[in-house]
């Protein structure tokens, strides 16, 4: 299955709260790097995937939340 990186977070805890808020929006996320990440202390970021079908609506329920 193909995935598309649909955000980037810096720490792991965050990456699971972005994964769990697109979860409770039907869409299925996987997380890339965040064994990774804990190693380097988060420099080179949890990578959130998605299936390319889901890829816009997830960006958009992302943009809702980010803070500026």
């Amino acid at each position: 299955m193909d995935l598309v990186e649909v955000d980037r977070v810096f720490d792991s805890v965050g990456a699971e709260i972005v994964r769990g808020y697109l979860a409770s929006a039907g869409i299925e996320a996987v997380l890339f790097d965040s064994g990774l990440a804990s190693l380097l202390g988060g420099v080179s970021g949890v990578r959130v995937m998605v299936a390319p079908d889901d890829a816009a609506a997830a960006r958009a329920l992302l943009a809702e939340i980010a803070t500026p």
